[in-house]
C-alpha cells in the first residue's frame, strides 16, 4: 500500500495575481432585464459577486481555513487521492466517511467537521464524537484528475474504500449527498462488511414494480415534491445534459474565465440552496459569499472543473455498459433526511423499498449543500442517524 502523505494548500502569489488581472479584464455579457435568474446567472448578482471575489475576498484567509484540518495524499493506481482525516480527541469515536457532490467540493464541510469532531462544544456529548474523512473526489480540488475515461462512481466507491482500508478503518459509517450519494451507496454495496450503515440527503426516487399504483403509497406533501422534481428536470437539469454529453467543449469556457466558471457555480447555488427570504432570493440567505468563493477559488486554482464535469459523462456510460446498477435494496441500514429545498427528493414508502430505513428527517430549513447552509442542524442530524446505527446494528459494530 503506498503511503499518506501530508498535504498542505499553497497556491503561489502569482496564480492570485493571474486571477486578479482576468477579474479585471472581464468582458461582461450585454445588459439585459432579467431580475429573477429565469435566463441564468442575473448580470448585477455577477458583477457584485465578481467585485467581491476580486476586492473584498481574502483567498489567503480562505486558505488558512482548509488548512486548519488534516489533509493527506494517498496514491491509487497511479493517482493521488486527496483527503481530510480529522480524527476526535475521542479514541473511541465512530470512523465517518464523508463525499461531497458537484459543484461542491471539501469546502461544503469545513463548519459540520467540527461539530462531528468535538460534539461536546456544539451541544453534544463525547459519546456522539466522529473521526471524519472526507475526501476530494477524483479531478474535484487536489485530488488528481484522470487522463482517460473509465472513473466512473463504482471506482471511486471503491477508492474510498481502500482509503478507509488505508486508515486502518474496517468498519465504518458514510454519508454523501448529490454524487456523495449513489457514491455512498455503491461503496455499502461492494463493502458492506466494513461501510455499515449508510446516510444520504439526496434519494433518487424510484417507484416500486412491486404495488399496482405506486402513487398511491404518497402522502400529499409528497405528490408536491414529485411536482418539484418534474420542475427541475423540465428547468434546471439541462446543465447535467451537457455535462453528460459533452462536457469537454464548456469547460474549454469555464477553465479560462474565472468569472465565467463563478457565474456556472453561483447559478447552482442560486436555485438549490434554501435562500429565498420576503419572496426574494439571495444566496448570502444561505450560504456567505466567503463560503461560496472559498468553493469557486478552489475549482479555479486547481483547474478542475473539465474533470468535475466528466464525471457526469462517465456515469452515462458505465450505467449504458451496465457496470453497476443504482437501483435494488442496499444491503445495510439507511438513513434519509430530505431537506426542503433538495432539488430532487423521494417518498418516503418508496425509499423504504431501497433499504431498512433506522433514520428519516424532514427538516425546516436547507437545500441541496445543507452542510453548508445549515451546519449545526446537519451535524445533529448526523448524530441521530448513527445512534440508530448503533442500535441497529448492536455488537456487530465495533
Amino acid at each position: 500500500m503506498p503511503s499518506i502523505r501530508p498535504f498542505k494548500v499553497t497556491i503561489p502569489d502569482e496564480a492570485l495575481s493571474d486571477l486578479h488581472a482576468r477579474l479585471d479584464r472581464t468582458r461582461w455579457a450585454g445588459e439585459f432585464e432579467d431580475p429573477d435568474w429565469a435566463y441564468g446567472a442575473n448580470l448585477p448578482y455577477l458583477q457584485a459577486l465578481a467585485t467581491y471575489w476580486r476586492h473584498d475576498f481574502s483567498w489567503r484567509d480562505a486558505e488558512a481555513r482548509v488548512n486548519a484540518f488534516d489533509q493527506y495524499l494517498l496514491e491509487l493506481d497511479g493517482l493521488d487521492l486527496h483527503f481530510i482525516h480529522q480524527r476526535s480527541p475521542h479514541e473511541n469515536a465512530t470512523p465517518l466517511l464523508m463525499c461531497h457532490g458537484w459543484p461542491g467540493s471539501i469546502v461544503e464541510f469545513l463548519e459540520v467537521i467540527p461539530r462531528l469532531t468535538t460534539p461536546e462544544a456544539f451541544g453534544g456529548s463525547p459519546e456522539e464524537a466522529f473521526h471524519v474523512v472526507c475526501p476530494s473526489l477524483p479531478g474535484y480540488g487536489f485530488s488528481a484528475a484522470p487522463s482517460r475515461p473509465g472513473m466512473h462512481p463504482g471506482v471511486i466507491a471503491d477508492r474510498h474504500h481502500r482509503l478507509m482500508t488505508a486508515l486502518g478503518y474496517d468498519q465504518y459509517l458514510a454519508q454523501g449527498g448529490d454524487w456523495g450519494s449513489p457514491i455512498t451507496q455503491l461503496t455499502a454495496v461492494r463493502a458492506p462488511e466494513n461501510c455499515r450503515a449508510i446516510h444520504v440527503n439526496l434519494l433518487t426516487p424510484q417507484p416500486p414494480r412491486d404495488v399496482a399504483d405506486p402513487m398511491a403509497l404518497l402522502r400529499a406533501h409528497e405528490r408536491e415534491w414529485l411536482a418539484d422534481n418534474e420542475r427541475h428536470q423540465r428547468d434546471g437539469a439541462a446543465y447535467s445534459q451537457l455535462q453528460s454529453t459533452r462536457p469537454q467543449t464548456v469547460a474549454a469556457a469555464l477553465a479560462d474565465s474565472p468569472v465565467g466558471l463563478c457565474a456556472w457555480i453561483a447559478e447552482k447555488f442560486h436555485y438549490w440552496c434554501d435562500c429565498e427570504q420576503d419572496g426574494r432570493r439571495d444566496i448570502r440567505n444561505a450560504v456567505s459569499w466567503d463560503a461560496l468563493l472559498t468553493n469557486v477559488s478552489l475549482y479555479w486554482f486547481s483547474n478542475s472543473i473539465a474533470a468535475s464535469m466528466r464525471l457526469y459523462k462517465e456515469l452515462a456510460q458505465a450505467l449504458e455498459r451496465r457496470e453497476f446498477s443504482l437501483s435494488g435494496r442496499l444491503p445495510v441500514p439507511l438513513g434519509v433526511t430530505v431537506y426542503p429545498r433538495e432539488i430532487i427528493k423521494s417518498p418516503r414508502a418508496w425509499a423504504e423499498r431501497r433499504g431498512e430505513i433506522i433514520h428519516w428527517a424532514e427538516p425546516a430549513r436547507g437545500g441541496h449543500f445543507a452542510a453548508m447552509e445549515q451546519p449545526q442542524a446537519f451535524a445533529e442530524d448526523l448524530r441521530r442517524f448513527a445512534k440508530n446505527a448503533r442500535h441497529a446494528l448492536g455488537a456487530s459494530f465495533r
